[in-house]
């Protein structure tokens, strides 16, 4: 079968440049790859075909003579010795051309942009970023506060100024990666990438470490913090202090310190976001008769509540804006007043009496034990018919 021309291979005009055909190359060679195209068993064949192609016009000189000879420039009926074909393989290096894909579909992945083979290094690396778990109260969440905490973390080593090295000194390029911070192991037709163990990918290495940080430029330390706690916090705010996290290693950046928010259970009031529940117990006779009750509120302070005559339990009262702020202004929320009649228990004989006197004469003061009876005797009545 006849050989397809290479710039009709690759998708480019006879007079394209060299970033033309780098290009539609890299286009080609990503549509093509076999792991992108299993259900396709003509891939790989293809992948080779586009990979052969590009093999020859990047080269300037086998460019030149393929543009003059066409494929008898590289097919040895001209006397040449296979024109570049490595090994007698016409395809030329599957592991080198799949190198250049690995770098260009997976180069963001790596630390580095497409085509930035052992980008990725880097002189200093950041340090990581830290996160504490912060309990207040649900007073303190209302008013806010100003807090000290004390954080475990790294900090910059003042006996080396960060660099990790003693007195301060230039750290070297690493040998083993010349300063690139990876380095490049074959295996079968892959080129694998790793960073590289002896600088960790830093591309530096310390010959004389500091002492005091053993050549990390930062050292563990507790530091004290002041934290604004701001009104209208709940479980799961996120305060994020930048720069506040882990020191760099070897003078790099500080991560950043993300403080968690918990909100402890209260033993009287209950939280929805902003709105607050408070329940409140009252005794048979002021639900019945109704009167006045003095309610606590967020802020320590007290309000009065007017209890309607004949309030059952579980009715609610709504007091305006005494609530939680909220955490981003536009006011406060509402604290419901919601009543638990209480029965009550230890009754003297005389009480017990009152009690019995008073339950009949009000037969006819019960509505919703009315109703709830008056529908289970209609229940009944339908199961025996």
């Amino acid at each position: 079968m006849a050989k397809r021309d290479f710039y009709e291979v690759l998708g480019v005009s006879k007079g394209a440049s060299a970033d033309e055909i780098k290009k539609g190359y890299r286009k080609k060679a990503k549509e093509l790859h076999p792991d992108r195209n299993a259900d396709n068993p003509d891939a790989e064949a293809q992948f080779k075909e586009a990979n052969e192609a590009h093999e020859i016009l990047k080269d300037a000189e086998k460019k030149a003579a393929y543009d003059r000879f066409g494929h008898a420039a590289f097919d040895g009926s001209m006397g040449g010795g296979g024109g570049g074909q490595r090994g007698g393989h016409p395809g030329g290096d599957f592991s080198s051309a799949f190198s250049d894909v690995f770098d260009d579909l997976f180069g963001d992945f790596m630390g580095g942009g497409g085509g930035q083979r052992g980008g990725g290094r880097q002189r200093a690396s950041r340090g990581a970023d830290l996160r504490y778990n912060l309990r207040v109260s649900l007073e303190e969440a209302f008013s806010g506060l100003q807090k000290t905490i004390n954080v475990p973390t790294s900090v910059g080593c003042d006996s080396c100024s960060g660099s990790g090295a003693e007195g301060g000194a230039e750290p070297a390029t690493c040998p083993t990666c010349s300063g690139m911070g990876k380095v490049r192991a074959q295996q079968g037709f892959f080129t694998v990438e790793r960073t590289c163990p002896t600088c960790s990918g830093l591309g530096q290495i310390i010959k004389n470490p500091c002492k005091s940080c053993s050549g990390q430029g930062r050292v563990e330390k507790d530091r004290a913090l002041s934290v604004n706690i701001p009104a209208g916090v709940e479980t799961g705010t996120r305060i994020r202090l930048a720069g506040e996290g882990e020191a760099g290693m070897r003078g790099g950046p500080s991560g950043d310190l993300y403080i968690f928010i918990e909100v402890s259970p209260h033993k009287i009031f209950e939280r929805d976001g902003v709105n607050l529940y408070c329940r409140v117990p009252v005794s048979m006779s002021s639900a019945a008769l109704g009167g006045d009750i003095e309610v606590p509120t967020i802020d320590g302070g007290r309000s009065r509540v007017k209890i309607p005559a004949g309030s059952q339990s579980g009715r609610q009262m709504r007091l305006r804006s005494k609530g939680m702020p909220a955490l981003r202004g536009g006011g406060s929320g509402d604290m419901m007043i919601e009543l638990a009649v209480e029965t009550p228990v230890n009754l003297t004989s005389r009480q017990k009496e009152l009690l019995r006197e008073f339950e009949e004469l009000s037969s006819d003061n019960n509505p919703e034990s009315s109703s709830f009876f008056s529908s289970v005797k209609g229940f009944w009545d339908s199961m025996k018919g």
